[in-house]
């Protein structure tokens, strides 16, 4: 039970691509009972996995004489979705007032990845001992909630009869929106368009973040202030007003909400003065703008396909210059590209069956060639258990296919697209299928899988396309619309940018997982860009 201790908690643990941040509550069941004449007096420890070596992060606050402990103190960890990150909780009988784990009676602990807990959104798990045998009956519940508010605000505002400044004209208004700040003082948050010539304008609908308006609180004051807009940056003050977004959340379509802009100048001076016109708000909605997470927390399946490149071209097997020769380690290009994909994505798929699929070979008993072939040779349940089970169908079928060609991706692209093709029917965000194709070069078909590609960005599906060997991958680039969007051979557009290609070479002396990164790096914006583009919410989402 080798531990490092770190008094103060880590820094942030990973790249700087922090998507947001999780709160992890804890709850221990039957705890072990270390105490004579009482009951135990738990806390939990987290530790992250950092280069190999398990550091502390933070420890919870100690429950007396309970066997039962929830919690109160919870985790705030970043969370990295292109990351294994690995967590171990480990529970403690305090005895002492020391702060080292030594002092104290190990109750049993419990290891996992954040991406388990997340994809769970809460676990159950028996509590370990380090000899790996349970730690009584003890158990321990870890749940997972995203910290961020999601919930953005639209609002359609308009003016009536405001003030005129322009000496020979009318008055070209815009708004400008103000919180109060930590300082006491107004800060500035929004800033509409300029509407030229009018004193009756109507202003573009515009979204904001809650927390950017109000700091997410529906009841804090907000002030408003209008503008007569100026080239010289010397802009007229029109008038102003306070409000709330809970007021003017009392806007519908049909009932507009109406609220006086005051100069206060005015209103001192004139007896009569009434206002400055008039400020309405047309309507005002707040919704949530979903996350990744949020599509995760709520039930979200990864559907993980990996299709393998059989052709000629990578080389006999057998052969030691091959790209599928296996080496002594026992791993090649190939295995590493499905391992460092597959061990992140498997987290987020709860039965872990993967369908395997090969291209390009010559299958026995009649050598016919297939560009969809099972590589488990079972093409009713071409499921493999777990990456393990991808490695180990992937191992067992060398010997017995022949590679040949050309390599064509249209048929693999469209075996997921029919099952992608099926899940468009959800009525929420339930399914997203990934398919990582592992290819040594230049595409046969290339027209056939434009087409492919084209007609899948309008699915839940998201294409990986790792490049191994040293051929020229130009077209995998192309099929790649970082820079421009593909197109397929009859003009029609890709709705979206689905493929993301990466050469397996530029990742050769790096750290294993630098190459995760970098092909899962755009996978959480292209899932949340197409359930947004369809309007589907996550399965267990809250209404804003």
């Amino acid at each position: 039970m080798a531990y490092t201790v770190t008094p103060t908690p880590a820094g942030p643990v990973g790249s700087q691509y922090c998507v947001c941040k999780v709160e992890l509550s804890v709850c221990g069941q039957n705890l072990l009972d270390r105490d004579v004449t009482s009951k135990s007096d738990p806390f939990c420890v987290l530790f992250m996995e950092v280069n190999g070596k398990w550091v502390e992060l933070d420890r919870t606050e100690t429950a007396v004489n309970n066997l039962n402990p929830a919690f109160a103190k919870k985790f705030v960890i970043d969370y990295h979705f292109e990351e294994v990150q690995k967590l171990k909780f480990a529970l403690f009988d305090q005895d002492k007032s020391s702060m080292q784990l030594y002092e104290h009676d190990f109750l049993g602990e419990f290891s996992c990845t954040l991406g388990m807990i997340v994809s769970s959104k809460k676990i159950t798990r028996t509590l370990l001992l380090g000899n790996g045998k349970p730690a009584g009956k003890g158990m321990i519940t870890i749940a997972a909630q995203e910290l961020s508010d999601n919930r953005v605000i639209t609002l359609s505002m308009a003016g009536r009869k405001l003030d005129k400044k322009d000496l020979f004209g009318k008055s070209d208004p815009f708004l400008e929106f103000y919180k109060p700040g930590d300082d006491g003082k107004w800060m500035l948050v929004h800033r509409t368009e300029v509407i030229k010539y009018t004193l009756d304008p109507v202003w573009k609908p515009f979204t904001v973040p809650l927390v950017s308006l109000c700091d997410g609180d529906v009841e804090k004051l907000i002030k408003v202030i209008c503008y007569d807009y100026d080239s010289d940056g010397g802009h007229d003050f029109i008038g102003e007003f306070q409000t709330s977004v809970a007021k003017m959340c009392e806007a519908q379509d049909a009932f507009p909400l109406e609220l006086e802009c005051i100069n206060p100048k005015k209103q001192k001076k004139k007896k009569n003065y009434k206002n400055s016109g008039i400020i309405i708000v047309k309507s005002c909605k707040i919704t949530r703008d979903f996350s990744f997470l949020d599509y995760i927390l709520g039930g979200c399946q990864l559907m993980f396909t990996v299709g393998i490149d059989f052709t000629a071209s990578n080389g006999n097997p057998r052969d030691p210059s091959s790209l599928h020769y296996i080496n002594p380690m026992g791993t090649n290009e190939y295995l590493s590209a499905i391992w460092a994909v597959g061990q992140i994505i498997q987290d987020y798929d709860s039965d872990k069956m993967f369908p395997a699929l090969g291209f390009g070979a010559q299958l026995p008993p009649d050598w016919k060639v297939s560009h969809e072939f099972a590589i488990n040779f079972n093409p009713t349940n071409p499921f493999c258990s777990g990456v393990e089970g991808i490695v180990q169908a992937y191992s067992a079928c060398l010997p017995h296919i022949r590679f040949y060609g050309p390599t064509n991706f249209s048929p693999i692209i469209n075996h997921v697209a029919r099952f992608a093709a099926q899940a468009t029917q959800q009525e929420a965000a339930s399914q997203y299928f990934i398919l990582l194709i592992i290819t040594d070069g230049v595409i046969s078909d290339m027209d056939e899988t434009r087409h492919a590609v084209v007609e899948a960005s309008k699915l839940p599906m998201s294409i990986i396309i790792v490049g191994v060997g040293n051929a020229d991958f130009a077209a995998m680039e192309f099929l790649d619309g970082d820079s421009r969007v593909l197109r397929s051979h009859t003009g029609e557009e890709a709705v979206r940018d689905i493929v993301q290609f990466v050469p397996f070479r530029d990742f050769r002396n790096a750290p294993k997982e630098t190459l995760a990164k970098a092909v899962l790096a755009e996978l959480p914006q292209q899932v949340v860009q197409y359930f947004k583009h369809q309007n589907l919410p996550p399965i267990n989402s809250e209404p804003a």
